[in-house]
This record gives structure tokens, sequence and C-alpha cells, in this order.
């Protein structure tokens, strides 16, 4: 056996150990490369680690930056990896560290060779040394030709931020902002919301120091301390004997007269708009308060003239609001004015001079869209008028101050329904004008109650036929497009009205035909949804037919038609009346859900009509009962029953037919009817045995028996023969 080892299979194969050898080297330093630019290049490798120059070096043989130049920019980190670092200091290496001058080793960049000061050829120079630099870099490594003067010296570009240098400061990467011994450069933390990428809100300053904001607190609270100052004057000096009346009223107007007059020069200077207000607002309304006074207390002006003058100050006050575009001044005319006159006088006319502010500020609320002046206009008078009314209906006021009272009532809702409906013409989404216009409603609404029931009636009855009709003016095609009344105030209108009828109802009613008039409201409301598709006339009509249901049961409730001598009692015509009243509420209710799509869906309907079952057996129930009771019969209570046993077979026999003739065109709502009319059979065979059998006697108790068995014939009959054509349709497909 030839045991000789060939040479060319020994040279082959040191061939490829020496290949092997070679690949293995670049491998090495590779890897060298890498673990250097891990350790020494931190805003790529890893957030929180040291820092590294810009990732592009310059040409070899190419210096960094010439005299008088900035360094090159470095790049915007902004959003980086490095925005997420909590730590607001991080370290460079050291002197001794590699890559610091005097270690001899290069930063490592693309055609750099480790450990050398040089750059290979067609790659980038390398640095060294760069750890000694302050803020920036303020010294350059050899081989770069340049040094910058002033080691430790911020570069332009660099340490302060900017487009040019590392991002601005605070922003992203804030640049170096300074160094310390050892070779690290601190960094000022950024907000960690800016770290996430959220843009920061710039903080705002304490309101103290807003601008505008002491002023014009010190100028309100100018305004008060000085119109109270005036009242002072004006009352409390009269009660205490100071000076005569007529120094009194005249110190007052022309101190009134010095304020307006100042407020108009310092207006036209810089900065006085504050100013100009709160003195203006001060002198119009101590003038208005000086006229109050001058009418109640003094007695000097007639009434009328005294209202005339008022209303002449206040038109004043608004029109030099409006002249200089400031709702603040008309609000605190009003305000002011409306405040202070009840320390002045409690008589009625001071309602009559707070409505006299209302009016007055109409024609501003034509010409400008001023909310707060709706609200300040409207809301004093208000109150100031159901005060009024309270005192007038809880104590023993004359009649003559109770019609006074109601003037006052009814001059407060014709301002504000003719105001909003002047304002909401020429501003149809205005809803802080159809607000105050219902709070000008409350004190006519709470007026009837002040005056017998004939009076309370006649008012409420009047006050409801003029809201009614202005909700139903949007009804009428031809009168909508003239009068272009609004959704939202036609709502306000409706409901204030629904209030008045309901005072009405109670006006007009007692116990036992209450039930009766707000069913019948009820069916009108529903019914004028339906036809109409207002879902808001739906849920009045609604609202009248729950109450109405609260006080039908509240006469005749399960205790009562179970009872012979209670239903004696309580029961008659009336319930009757309410009953066949609530019948048809429940009908006019199911066609307005259907007319509005509440019932579109297969279940809902279901639900409603199960429910409207339940209420209408009672109903029918409770219908049959108070029919016999009102016979005068002694055998009427019974006879009543008897036929309501009738009724409710005959209602669960149309139930089954119904649903056993849409079973194979409507299975889901067959099956609730099928269901229905199972319980509603079990119910009155239920009725028949236990109650039915022990109340009833002789031919009562036999027709009942009889006319129940037939149906149940009739119902046992048709339901087998349906089964039994299913059964055969199914055996034939």
């Amino acid at each position: 056996m030839n045991t000789a080892i060939d040479p060319r299979l020994i040279a082959r194969l040191s061939t490829e150990f020496t290949s092997l050898s070679e690949h293995m080297g670049i491998l090495g330093r590779d890897l060298e490369v890498l673990r250097t630019q891990l350790i020494v290049d931190p805003l790529v490798a890893r957030p929180a680690a040291p820092f590294a120059p810009p990732a592009a070096a310059p040409a070899a043989g190419v210096p960094m930056f010439g005299p008088g130049q900035a360094p090159r920019p470095g790049p915007d980190l902004s959003g980086s990896a490095e925005g997420e670092a909590d730590s607001a200091a991080e370290p460079i290496p050291s002197p001794s560290a590699p890559g610091a001058s005097g270690g001899g080793e290069a930063l490592p960049q693309p055609g750099v060779v480790p450990g050398s000061s040089q750059a290979v050829p067609g790659g980038f120079q390398a640095v060294s040394g760069y750890a000694q630099a302050g803020p920036g870099y303020a010294q350059l490594a050899p081989g770069y030709g340049q040094t910058v003067p002033g080691c430790g010296q911020t570069v332009p570009g660099y340490a302060q931020g900017g487009p040019t240098g590392y991002a601005q400061a605070g922003v992203g990467r804030a640049g170096w902002m300074g160094s310390s011994q050892g070779g690290y450069r601190t960094m000022p933390p950024l907000p960690r919301q800016q770290r996430r990428g959220v843009p920061v809100r710039e903080r705002r300053a304490p309101w103290w120091q807003r601008e505008g904001v002491v002023s014009r607190v010190l100028a309100v609270a100018g305004v008060t301390v000085t119109l109270i100052g005036v009242v002072m004057l004006l009352v409390l000096a009269a009660q205490a004997g100071f000076f005569g009346p007529v120094p009194r009223v005249v110190a007052g107007a022309v101190f009134s007269g010095v304020l307006v007059a100042f407020g108009v020069r310092v207006h036209g200077k810089a900065g006085g708009q504050v100013g100009a207000v709160a003195l203006a607002a001060t002198g119009i309304a101590g003038g208005y308060l000086d006229v109050v006074a001058v009418t109640t207390n003094y007695g000097w002006l007639n009434p009328v003239v005294g209202y005339a003058i008022a209303l002449g100050v206040a038109a004043g006050g608004v029109g030099l609001a409006m002249q200089w575009r400031s709702q603040a001044l008309a609000v605190l005319v009003v305000v002011g004015a409306a405040l202070l006159a009840p320390v002045i006088t409690l008589e009625v006319a001071l309602l009559v001079f707070l409505i006299v502010l209302q009016i007055a500020a109409v024609p501003v609320q034509l010409g400008r869209d001023w909310p707060y002046l709706h609200i300040v206009r409207t809301i004093p008078a208000v109150l100031a008028t159901l005060v009024a009314v309270a005192a007038a209906g809880l104590g023993d006021a004359s009649r003559w101050h109770r019609y006074e009272v109601l003037a006052a009532a009814v001059a407060i809702a014709v301002v504000g329904l003719a105001g909003t409906v002047l304002v909401v013409r020429r501003r149809s989404t205005d809803i802080t004008a159809s607000l105050t216009c219902a709070a000008a409603t409350m004190p006519l609404l709470a007026a009837p109650a002040m005056f017998e029931r004939p009076t309370a009636v006649l008012i409420s009855a009047a006050f409801a036929v003029v809201l009614l009709t202005l909700a139903a003016l949007r009804w009428v095609p031809k009168l909508a497009e003239r009068v272009r009344i609004p959704g939202h105030l036609a709502v306000v209108a409706a409901v204030a009205g629904a209030f008045a009828v309901l005072e009405t109802c109670f006006g007009v009613t007692d116990t036992h035909t209450l039930p009766v008039a707000l069913f019948l409201v009820a069916v009108a409301f529903l019914g004028a949804g339906g036809q109409q598709r207002s879902r808001v006339a739906a849920g009045i009509g609604a609202a009248f037919g729950a109450l109405g249901m609260v006080a039908f049961l509240d006469i005749a409730g399960p205790a009562t038609l179970s009872d012979q001598w209670y239903a004696q009692e309580r029961l008659g015509i009336s319930t009757a009346l309410s009953a066949a009243a609530a019948l048809a509420a429940l009908a006019a209710a199911f066609r307005c859900a259907r007319r509005l799509g509440l019932v579109a869906r297969e279940s809902d309907a279901t639900a409603v009509a199960v429910v409207g079952g339940m209420a209408g057996l009672y109903a029918v129930t409770a219908l049959t009962v108070s029919l016999g009771v009102a016979t005068g019969r002694q055998d009427g209570f019974l006879a009543g029953h008897g036929i309501a046993t009738v009724v409710w077979m005959a209602a669960a026999t149309a139930a089954l037919f119904f649903g056993l003739r849409r079973l194979s065109r409507a299975p889901q709502s067959a099956k609730v009817a099928l269901a229905g009319g199972l319980l509603v059979t079990a119910a009155a065979l239920a009725k028949l045995f236990l109650f039915d059998l022990a109340t009833l006697d002789g031919l009562l108790r036999a027709a009942a028996f009889l006319v129940v068995g037939v149906l149940l014939l009739l119902v046992g009959t048709r339901y087998a023969r349906a089964f039994a054509e299913a059964g055969e349709s199914a055996r034939r497909g």
C-alpha cells in the first residue's frame, strides 16, 4: 500500500488555510471597528452614551475648517433616540480612553484603520484628542491643520446650538452647555413631553401678571364701590339727615356726569379702554339710580316722566357701548343699575325700572351679538317679578297690587318674546336669545297663583294660545318663510306653552276629570307630532299621557277595581271617559311612534305592542267596570267585570289569529303575538275561575263561561288547522 502524501494536496490545503487566515483577519478587524464604534459613538449606538463627533469627516488632506470659519454643523438629533434619555449629563472619553489625545487611537470612521491617526486613502481623517475639547470642538486632532483659539471656549454652532449646530438649546439635543474636569459635558434636561414627541405648551403667566387682567379687576371693583357710594349718598344720607334732598340729588347727578365726561376723554388715549369703560359705566348707572331715587323716594317726578327719563339714560348708556363696541360697558351699566335699584326702592315701580333696562337693551341685540347683555337685561326683571308674585300669592296683597304685578309679568313676557323674535330673524343661531325668552316667560307662568280659579285659567289659557301659536308657525309653509322662527325658539315656545296648558288643565278640572283633560291634551300633541314628525311635540304628548295615567291610577287603581264598595264610591262616568281617553292616547302614541320611525324594527314594534296591549286591557277593564257602576244597578260592578273577562278573551283570540296568519310571512312578530295571546288567554281563564266564579252569580256567570268557552273552541280549532296546513306544506316541499 502506498502511504506517501501527495504534495499537490499539501499545497492546496496550505493555500486554503492562508485564504482562511486572511478572511479571519479581515473579520477580526471589522469586529474591532464595530466594538470601538459601539463604545465611542453613542449618538448611533445607544442613548445616554459618550459623545461622538459629526458622522461625516472631511476627506484626506482637506482641513475641517479654515481661518475664521465655524466648525462644520453637527447632525440634528431632534427626535432621535437620544431624546429618550432622562439623564442631563453625558460623559465623553477622557484622555486615557481610546480615541483621546495621547491614546493614539483614531475615531473609527469609514475608511479609518483603528489605531492610526491618518486616513486610509479615499477615506476620512482620523480624530484624536477630541476628549479634551470644551463645549463644541475646541481642539483639533493632528492632521486637521488648525486649532480653534482658546481651548475650552464655545465653538459657534456647537455649544450655543441653533440651526447650524446640534439642533437648538432645549430642543432635541441642546448642544454642549459647558464642560467639567475629566472630560464631561453637561446638557440641560429635556421636558418629558418633548422627549416623547409631544409638543410642550408654553407656560402661561399667573393671572395677576397677564396683560389687562388686574386693570379689569380693579375697574370692576371701582365701579361697584363707587355705585355703592352713590346709593349711600341718595338713601343713607337722607335717613341720617345729612344734607338736603336737593343737594343730594344734584351732587349725584353732577358726579355721574363728571364720570361720564372723564370716561369719554380717557377713551381716546392709549391704554384708556378699561378705565373709560369703568368711568362711563359708573356715571351712567349712577345717573340711572339718581332718576330712580327722584321718582320713588322724593316723588319729584311723575312716574311716567321718571320712567321716560330712565329709559333715555339707559338708552344713552347702551348707545355709547355700541359706539365703543364694548359689551362690557353695556353689561356694567345694566348690572350696576339693576343690582342697586332695590336698595333705593322696593315698590312696584322697581319692576318698571327693571323692565325699562330690559327694553333699552333690545335695540343693541339687533345689531350686536352680545350674549351676556341678553342675560343681564332679562334675569333681574324676571327674578324681581317672581319674588313679587310669590309675595302677592302668599300674602294678603290687594287686588290692585296683584294686577300691577300681573302687568309687570305680561310686559316682561312681551318684551322677551318680541325681542327674541326680532333677534333670531337676524341671527338664527342665537340660542342665548331663546334661553332668555324662556326665562322671560316664567313670571307670567307663575302669575296665575295670585288669583282665583277663573282669572288664573284665563291667564294661563291665553298665554298657552300665544306660545303654542308661535311654536306652530314653523308648520305653516307661507308663514314660516315670513317669520323665520328657528327650531330652538319653537322648542322653547312649545315647552313653555305646554306648562301653560298644564296649568289650564288643573284650573278647569277636578280630581275625577283631570285624567280626561290630560289624556285629551296628550292625544292632541301626539297627533301633531305624528303629522309633522316632530319629536318635541311627541315628547310633550308622552309627558301629558304619563301624567294622565298617574292621575287615572290614583282614581281607578287595582284596589278600586277589585273591591265593589270602593268602586261604587270612586268610579263613574268620569272614570269611564278617562279610560276611553286613555285608549285614544295609546292609539295616537302608537301611530306617532310609527310616523317617527321609532318602531321601524320588528323587535321595537313588538315591545311597544306588548306594553300598549297591557295598558289597553287595563283601560278596557276600568271602562267596563266604570260603566257598570255608572248604571246605578246593584249588579253593575259584577256585570262590568264579566264583560271585562269576555273582552280579555276576545283580545287574546284576536292576537292568536293575527299570529297564525303572519306565521309564514313574519315569524318573529307572529311568535310574539302568539305568546301574548296565550298569556292573555291564561290571564282571562285565571280571572274567570279565581274572581268571576266567586263574585258573579246567576246569568252573568253563565254568560261569561259560555262566551269564553266558545272563543277557546274557535281558537283551538284555528290553531290546529294552521299547524296541520303547515305540516302538509312541508311534506309537499
